[in-house]
């Protein structure tokens, strides 16, 4: 039994992948280090990551898959999921042990959970794109918190750029504790100290005063283009499911009017 520890980022993963190969020591499990339990029965290697060794592995992954492939295997690690590094792993080393194309090899476990899983990613990516809401703060800062099941802000952060180009905003993830912030120019990741109660919402923040009227504006433009003889509900949870409502400002209790 060998396991390997890393640091959680793909850097780190990808270094792992280079690291098995030069000691010719395949992993029986491959754990992020700060929840890692050492094997009493095996032997543990902690990697450090390694840009240039993660380089070396992901160009080699270049020449032998197309660009969909190598997207589906990075959505794989932002999917978070239980056992995702040694699916990584078992479809690197596929990728590597055959001179043949392996993307439509779904007779190989790792392959069909790859793509089973960026699918699911690609998904909740494309929901937080359509169902992010952001709030005017008084100091011009458009702000909107989410909480996606999977860890997506790396992959709309190419989306709210275009999208919002002329304002200054950010996203924060209240689950994984980070955000991304652009200001004109570039967007950077950002991590925030917040009370646990600040994370939710923007209780804590000031927020402009004309924020609630274009809240009451959107509500009722959503009744209005609502109409009660074409209601589906089961059609409607669907597209959105119960859980994107805490985004939605038409989703909101209405306020006096």
């Amino acid at each position: 039994m060998h396991l390997y520890t890393y640091d959680g980022t793909f850097e780190g993963l990808l270094t792992v992948v280079f690291e098995a190969y030069e000691r010719k020591a395949w992993p029986t499990s491959i754990e992020q280090e700060q929840v890692a339990q050492p094997s009493m029965f095996g032997e543990t290697t902690a990697v450090v990551a390694d840009e240039q060794k993660a380089q070396r592995v992901w160009q080699g992954l270049q020449k032998k898959l197309s660009a969909g492939a190598l997207k589906e295997l990075y959505y794989t690690y932002l999917w978070e999921q239980p056992g995702l590094e040694q699916i990584i792993f078992d479809y690197s080393r596929l990728v590597f042990g055959t001179e043949e194309n392996i993307e439509g090899n779904f007779a190989a476990p790792c392959v069909l959970q790859v793509q089973q899983a960026a699918k699911q990613v690609h998904r909740e990516k494309h929901r937080m794109e359509a169902f992010v809401r952001f709030q005017k703060t008084a100091d011009e800062l458009f702000y909107a918190t989410i909480s996606p099941d999977f860890n997506v802000l790396p992959l709309i952060m190419s989306h709210f750029r275009k999208r919002y180009a002329d304002q200054h905003w950010a996203i924060y993830d209240t689950r994984r504790r980070y955000g991304i912030y652009y200001d004109l120019h570039n967007t950077t990741f950002i991590k925030l100290d917040l009370p646990p109660h600040q994370r939710k919402n923007l209780s804590g923040v000031a927020l402009d005063a004309e924020e609630d009227r274009y809240k009451q504006l959107w509500q009722v433009y959503f009744d209005h283009v609502n109409i009660p003889e074409r209601k589906n509900p089961k059609l409607h949870l669907r597209h959105i499911p119960r859980r994107y409502w805490k985004y939605l400002s038409e989703k909101q209790p209405h306020a006096l009017r």
